[in-house]
C-alpha cells in the first residue's frame, strides 16, 4: 500500500497561510472550528469487533467535514486536537487508516484550511524519534504557531510533557522553541493568545491529581503559570472523548468531545469557537444541532 501525506501542513514551526507577517492584524470577529479525535478504527476496538474496521468513524468524520462545508460565512480553518487515528506507530492498520484520514480530508473545502494536532496514538505514548518524524512526514511539524486574524496560536505536542523519555532532545527542543513563543505572546501585540494540544493538563480542576486523561501535577502548575504570564487566556484540548474543562484563575481549559468514539454520555459533534475583540466564546454542538449560518456580532 502506498503511503501518502496531507498535501498543505505545518512545516518549519509555521503553517502556510497564517503567518505572522499577513495574520497579526485584527480585522474583526471571526469563528474556527475545533475537533478531537477523529481516531480512526476505535470504535471496533471498543466493540471487541474487529470485523468492522472503521467505518463508522468515516462516516462520522465526513459528516462533520460536511456540514462544515456548509456553514455560512466559512469557518477560517478546522483543527483537530489528536488522535488522528487510533492505530500506533507500528500498528497493523496504522498505514491504511493513514491514508483513509487523508483522503476523506480531501473532501474539505479548500478554502478550509485543515490543522493537525498530534496525539497520543499519532505518535505513541512513549514518542520514539521514528514515530516523530513518521508524524512529521505524514501530517507536518508536531508543534508549531499560527497567527489568523489578529491571534496567536500555539500547537503543542502534548507527549513531551506526558513522557518524553524516548526523545528528551525533541521534548527540550520543544521547550526551548515554546519559551520564545510565550515571550511573543507576552508582548501583548494579538488580541488573543490561544493554546491547542492532545491531554489536558487537567480536566476540571488544575488541582486534580493525576490520571490517564491529564498531566501531572507539578508539571501541569508550572506551565499553566507559565501560559498564564504569557497572557495565553484559552487552552483547547481533546483526548477525553467527553466534554469537561474548568479554570486557572481566568485562564479557560476547554476539553472537547471526539467527532469519533464517545466514552461518555456526549454524542459526535464538534466546537465552534468565536473570536471576538474581548473575548472568545465555544459551544460544542452535536452534529444534529449544528447550523448551517453562523452568526456574528
Amino acid at each position: 500500500m502506498a503511503s501518502e501525506s496531507l498535501t498543505k501542513k505545518a512545516l518549519n514551526k509555521s503553517y502556510p497561510g497564517f503567518e505572522k507577517e499577513n495574520n497579526s492584524k485584527w480585522e474583526g470577529p471571526f469563528y474556527f472550528i475545533q475537533g478531537a479525535d477523529t481516531q480512526f478504527g476505535m470504535i471496533s476496538t471498543f466493540e471487541r469487533d474487529s470485523n468492522t474496521g472503521w467505518e463508522e468513524e468515516i462516516r462520522l468524520t465526513k459528516k462533520a467535514i460536511q456540514l462544515i462545508n456548509t456553514m455560512t460565512p466559512k469557518p477560517k480553518f478546522f483543527i483537530v486536537c489528536g488522535d488522528l487515528i487510533h492505530a500506533f506507530p507500528g500498528g497493523k492498520d496504522r498505514l491504511a487508516q493513514e491514508n483513509d484520514f487523508i483522503k476523506v480530508f480531501k473532501e474539505l473545502n479548500e478554502d478550509i484550511p485543515l490543522i493537525c494536532v498530534c496525539g497520543n496514538h499519532d505518535v505513541g505514548d512513549t514518542p520514539t524519534p521514528t514515530a516523530i518524524q513518521g508524524y512529521r512526514d505524514k501530517f507536518g511539524d508536531d508543534y508549531f504557531t499560527f497567527y489568523c486574524g489578529g491571534i496567536m496560536c500555539i500547537v503543542l505536542n502534548s507527549q513531551y510533557f506526558q513522557d518524553p523519555s524516548l526523545v528528551e532532545d525533541l521534548a527540550e527542543e520543544q521547550t526551548k522553541w515554546l519559551d520564545e513563543q510565550l515571550e511573543e505572546a507576552k508582548s501583548g501585540k494579538y488580541k488573543h493568545a490561544v493554546i491547542f494540544q492532545h491531554i489536558p493538563w487537567f480536566l476540571e480542576n488544575p488541582d486534580e491529581e493525576k490520571d490517564y486523561f491529564n498531566i501531572l501535577p507539578e508539571m501541569r502548575q508550572k506551565m499553566l503559570q507559565e501560559f498564564y504570564n504569557a497572557n495565553v487566556r484559552t487552552i483547547f484540548c481533546g483526548h477525553y472523548h467527553r466534554n469537561a474543562g474548568g479554570f486557572y484563575k481566568d485562564l479557560e481549559l476547554i476539553v472537547t468531545s471526539a467527532v469519533g468514539c464517545q466514552l461518555g454520555k456526549d454524542k459526535s459533534g464538534f466546537r465552534i469557537v468565536k473570536v471576538e475583540e474581548e473575548k472568545i466564546a465555544h459551544e460544542y454542538l452535536e452534529f444534529e444541532n449544528a447550523p448551517k449560518n453562523i452568526i456574528m456580532k
